[in-house]
C-alpha cells in the first residue's frame, strides 16, 4: 500500500550553522583533531607548484657542471686523437707520403701545395673536404665549446672573462677559415699570397690552440687551489 502523504516522513529543514558544543562533534571528546588547513600563498593559476625538496645547493650545481667538463674534455680528446692522430695520418697513404696542411705547424709553401696537388687525385681530395665538414668542423668547436664553459665556471670578473673567450673563439674561426682554404689550394693551382694566408692561418690556429689549453689548465688549477682553501679554511685547518 501506498503511504498517504501524511505519512510520509517530512525532510528536516536546513538548520542554520550551530556554534560547537555538546551537540557538536568537536564537544564529543572523541579525540579527532580536525583537518588542519594548508598554509601559506595559493598558487598562481596555470603555475605548477614549486617542489622545494628538489632546490640544489651551490655545491651540487657545481658538481653537475664539473661531470659536463670531464664529460666535454673526454669529447674533445678523441676528436683531437681521431682528427690528427689518426685521420690525417692516414691521408699520406693517399698522398704519397706527404703530410696534410692541417699537420705542418710550422706553415708551409706554394711548392709543398703544389706536391701535394699533384699526388692526390679527386677521390683523395674529396675523402680530405670531407674529414675537414666533420671531425675538422666538430673538434674547434667542441674545443671552443668547453674552452668557454671552463672560464665561465670558474672566472668571475665579467672583463677577464671576455678577454679570455676570446681565445677559444679566435681558434675555431680561424681552424674552420683554414680549412675552407686549404680545401680550395687542392682543388685548382693557386697563388702564392693564397698559400702564405692559409699557412699563415695554420701556424694561427695552432698557436691558438695552445694558448686555449694554457688558459684552460691554468683556470682550472687556479680553481682547485680556491676552492681547496675554502674546504681548509672551513675545517678550521689554516
Amino acid at each position: 500500500m501506498s503511504k498517504k502523504p501524511a505519512q510520509r516522513r517530512k525532510k528536516p529543514r536546513n538548520r542554520p550553522n550551530q556554534q560547537p558544543g555538546a551537540g557538536t562533534p568537536a564537544a564529543r571528546g572523541t579525540g579527532a583533531a580536525a583537518p588542519r588547513r594548508a598554509t601559506g600563498p595559493a598558487p598562481r593559476p596555470g603555475s605548477a607548484l614549486a617542489n622545494t625538496t628538489t632546490g640544489r645547493t651551490p655545491e651540487q650545481a657545481q658538481g653537475n657542471g664539473n661531470l659536463i667538463l670531464w664529460a666535454g674534455f673526454g669529447a674533445v680528446v678523441l676528436l683531437f686523437w681521431y682528427y690528427h692522430l689518426l685521420v690525417l695520418n692516414q691521408m699520406t697513404d693517399l698522398s704519397g707520403g706527404l703530410a696534410m696542411p692541417d699537420q705542418l705547424i710550422g706553415g708551409y709553401d706554394a711548392g709543398h701545395i703544389d706536391a701535394l696537388r699533384q699526388a692526390m687525385d679527386d677521390d683523395a681530395r674529396g675523402q680530405l673536404r670531407y674529414v675537414h665538414k666533420t671531425a675538422g668542423t666538430l673538434f674547434p668547436l667542441f674545443t671552443a665549446l668547453l674552452s668557454m664553459l671552463v672560464i665561465g665556471l670558474h672566472v668571475r670578473h665579467r672583463p677577464a672573462r671576455w678577454a679570455l673567450w676570446a681565445l677559444p673563439l679566435a681558434f675555431a674561426i680561424t681552424d674552420l677559415w683554414d680549412n675552407a682554404l686549404i680545401d680550395g689550394l687542392l682543388a685548382a693551382p693557386a697563388d702564392a699570397p693564397a698559400v702564405a694566408l692559409a699557412s699563415g692561418l695554420t701556424v694561427a690556429s695552432w698557436i691558438l690552440l695552445f694558448a686555449t689549453a694554457a688558459v684552460v689548465i691554468v683556470v682550472a688549477v687556479a680553481a682547485f687551489v680556491r676552492t681547496f682553501r675554502q674546504k681548509w679554511g672551513e675545517a678550521g685547518l689554516s
